[in-house]
């Protein structure tokens, strides 16, 4: 019996003869390009049970990985069967090849056994805190380089470079008044409105303008604000440095003697310093002004009545705690975004993970740093 496969005009025949015990002669080229109709050959070869079957390999022209594989799992299948096999004829230079897939198929993994769930559980959390705790770290040594180089740049203003400065200044500030305008512009209506609605149950309308003007101008403005840049601009420079990271940018700028911190960090972070504060004062009057619209709908006041409550509900202090909170979250969201940029490995796959884990830490730390100021402010009576 005699079962033949020819593939783009290269041989590749599997003869069995049964006269004389079970022999398999191969020819042709058991190459990948070659072997797929020799496989389906072989896998419709009807395998003996027993005795012994001997593999002639005199007429192989060339073989590969591929081939070899074949070779050897048709062995196998014989072997599981209690067939003893003999490959005859085997050039030396296809030995080899044949002996490193059969200790290749030979190895197996070892499976770990299975462990206490609460001790997996324990292992995890130990691995999770471990590796936060080098991060915190990193953070906080990068946090230090980076007061370092600024405090350098107000006392050398010359170590500023202005053009990438105005540039950043204009994509994470100028680019984002539209959006930090809508929003807040928005969550002004809806202070106003849901505000309105509490107080009407006691009479007391008039003091949503209270609500408004303390919900925007000590929180609201400047956190959603902080919150937009941490998702905008923040994860912008982590993709910019991080790109720069896998190109090995930075590192030809540390080579040609140049301080990466000074030409792609200090711009960014004194960037978002000098936007923060004037998105947030933007975010601000636009906040005031929906809440103003939604009050002279609900409440049927007018502006002028709105704008003499507003004077009684605010004080000055009540303006500049925004406005002080602004330069912290924009210096944090400006940090986060270039630490994780340099943290970026050599593929396109970390840049996307550690863009992500920039937006993430940075609106957790701005989130913690305005409970602590609104700690602080309690505690000072502000």
């Amino acid at each position: 019996m005699t079962d033949t496969a020819v593939t783009h005009g290269a041989r590749a025949q599997a003869e069995l003869d049964t006269s004389d015990g079970w022999r398999l002669r191969l020819t042709g080229r058991w190459t990948t390009a070659h072997v797929a109709q020799a496989d389906e050959t072989l896998k419709s070869l009807p395998l003996p049970d027993s005795g012994e079957a001997i593999f002639l390999m005199g007429d192989v022209e060339s073989l590969d990985t591929a081939g070899a594989w074949l070779i050897h799992r048709t062995e196998r299948a014989l072997q599981e069967r209690g067939v003893t096999v003999h490959l005859n004829d085997t050039a030396p230079r296809f030995a080899g090849l044949i002996e490193a897939i059969r200790r290749n198929d030979d190895v197996h993994p070892e499976h770990e056994p299975a462990r206490n769930a609460f001790v997996a559980m324990v292992e995890r959390v130990g691995r999770a805190t471990y590796m936060v705790a080098g991060e915190t770290r990193d953070l906080i040594n990068f946090l230090g380089h980076a007061v370092i180089v600024m405090a350098r740049s107000v006392v050398r203003p010359a170590h500023v470079r202005m053009t990438p400065l105005v540039h950043h200044i204009e994509q994470s500030g100028l680019n984002a008044v539209p959006i930090v305008g809508l929003i807040s512009f928005l969550i002004g209506i809806v202070l106003a409105f849901q505000g309105a609605e509490q107080l009407s149950k006691f009479g007391a309308q008039i003091f949503t303008v209270n609500i408004v003007a303390q919900g925007v101008l000590r929180e609201m403005g400047v956190l959603l604000t902080a919150i937009m840049l941490a998702g905008r601009s923040g994860s912008a420079f982590t993709a910019q440095i991080g790109t720069m990271n896998v190109r090995e940018e930075i590192d030809a700028m540390r080579t040609i003697g140049l301080d990466p911190m000074e030409i792609l960090v200090l711009p960014r972070l004194w960037a978002l310093v000098i936007s923060l504060p004037l998105l947030t004062f933007f975010a601000n009057v636009m906040g005031l002004l929906g809440g103003a619209i939604m009050a002279t709908i609900v409440l049927d006041v007018t502006f002028f009545q709105f704008a003499r409550q507003l004077s009684d509900a605010v004080t000055l202090w009540t303006f500049w705690i925004g406005l002080i909170k602004a330069p912290v979250f924009g210096f944090i969201i400006g940090l986060v975004g270039c630490f994780e940029g340099m943290r970026v490995s050599g593929s396109a796959e970390s840049v996307g993970r550690m863009t992500t884990r920039a937006v993430v830490e940075s609106i957790f730390l701005v989130i913690v740093l305005d409970a602590l100021f609104s700690i602080l402010f309690a505690i000072l009576g502000i």
